[in-house]
């Protein structure tokens, strides 16, 4: 027998936390057994009891009852029971059918991701860039094909790297573009990463490359602290600020000066220059070494040890061609596979070679010895082999230093 509804009513009261949840009954007979046989359970709903008024201390506990209140689903009807059927009758029991699932509900503490709508890129340069600019905005087109190849150019270069790393520039002939390469790549990666390079002048043939960087001039004005120097006082130098009194700065870029004195300059040792790269690593991620001319002299084996990649100048000419393809051949016969398989090569166009070499050709031939092979286009501020200078550059020749300084740091692993 149910239970009187002022009792259900009473208990209902008692209940302060959370709506009441309906529940399924069964009838049953007057012996107390279920009324299955031949017929559906009797399914009585359950009355449910009337909100309660909300009576609380603080407005914040009567806020959580009302939003109670309003989150829980309406009570509904119970399907109707089916008449018994007649005595003899076939009997065809249905199985009581299954609860449905509860929808799911929103957590009302949870966060969303972002409260700052995601905005469409800007184009900064070209004709969208100006669009976008002369309407302050309204008409945003987005960046341009050529725009989204150089901003990720510029991802790949600024990298984030775990360590220090040298990439070694180098070649077998003179004059084909090894240490204006090193500069054009330095300038690129100071003007992109985060963390300023540093430049070392191994030439023992009296290298120019600070004078490529800073021009001749100023170099000449400049306390001329040399590689030698440093060597004579590396005991001495455990910071940053010693350090910096033996480099010079063309902008970001920190660079070493190479021995200018002929007498001394080939004496850089192969652990010397271990020496120095070591006080490197401490304070910069990445270096570049440009070395001398050839593969042979005393501290060449010290730079391949410590090298992690290596760029191979070469030429459009047929002997700077070949020359390159000879460099690849003795790394990989003396022991340097892996530096000749990941190689860059750089192909400067310094002279304007006739037509009846073929660059396709050379590019296709060198291409299959190296990871990637990169041609500078000719550009009479590098030609001249005197100061090098970002501005004064073409944009093809700024392109190719940035995919250049890319695939240097791609190959920092």
């Amino acid at each position: 027998m149910p239970e009187p509804a002022d009792n259900r009513l009473a208990e209902a009261d008692t209940d302060t936390e959370q709506p009441e949840l309906r529940r399924r009954f069964r009838r049953r007979n007057a012996d107390g057994s279920d009324a299955w046989t031949g017929t559906f359970p009797a399914v009585t709903p359950e009355p449910t009891a009337p909100p309660r008024p909300l009576r609380s201390s603080s407005w914040a506990e009567a806020a959580a009852a009302a939003d109670a209140l309003s989150d829980s689903p309406p009570a509904t009807a119970a399907p109707p029971t089916p008449d018994r059927q007649p005595a003899g009758a076939p009997s065809s029991r249905v199985p009581e059918s299954l609860p449905e699932p509860e929808a799911p509900t929103a957590d009302a503490g949870a966060m969303p991701t972002s409260f700052v709508r995601q905005q469409k890129p800007r184009p900064k340069k070209g004709f969208r860039g100006f669009l976008y600019r002369a309407t302050g905005g309204a008409w945003n087109f987005g960046p341009s094909a050529l725009e989204r190849e150089e901003d990720e150019l510029a991802r790949r270069i600024s990298r984030q790297l775990q360590g220090s790393f040298n990439t070694a520039v180098l070649s077998l002939k003179g004059g084909i573009g090894k240490t204006s390469t090193t500069v054009g790549v330095g300038l690129t990666l100071a003007e992109f990463r985060g963390d300023p390079p540093c430049a070392i002048d191994a030439n023992p043939d009296s290298g120019d490359l600070v004078e490529r960087a800073l021009g001749e001039g100023i170099y000449q004005k400049a306390m001329p602290r040399t590689i030698t120097d440093l060597l004579k006082n590396i005991d001495s130098v455990n910071s940053l600020t010693e350090l910096s009194r033996y480099m010079h700065h063309s902008g970001r870029l920190h660079l070493i000066a190479g021995e200018q004195d002929p007498e001394v300059s080939d004496s850089l040792t192969a652990e010397e220059y271990l020496r120095i790269r070591k006080l490197i690593s401490s304070y910069y991620s990445v270096a570049l070494t440009d070395c001398g001319t050839g593969v042979t002299h005393n501290a060449m084996s010290g730079i391949l040890q410590s090298a992690d990649n290596l760029i191979i100048a070469a030429g459009y000419a047929v002997s700077g061609a070949k020359r390159a393809r000879s460099t690849l051949q003795w790394l990989s016969g003396h022991g340097y596979e892996e530096l000749a398989r990941n190689a860059i090569v750089v192909i400067t166009d310094k002279d304007e070679v006739s037509n009846r070499v073929d660059k396709d050709a050379i590019e296709e031939h060198l291409a299959g010895m190296c990871r990637e092979l990169i041609a500078v286009p000719h550009d009479r501020g590098v030609a001249d082999g005197d100061l090098v200078t970002l501005d004064h550059l073409k944009p093809e020749t700024r392109r190719a230093y940035k995919e250049i300084a890319a695939a240097i740091v791609d190959g920092y692993r």
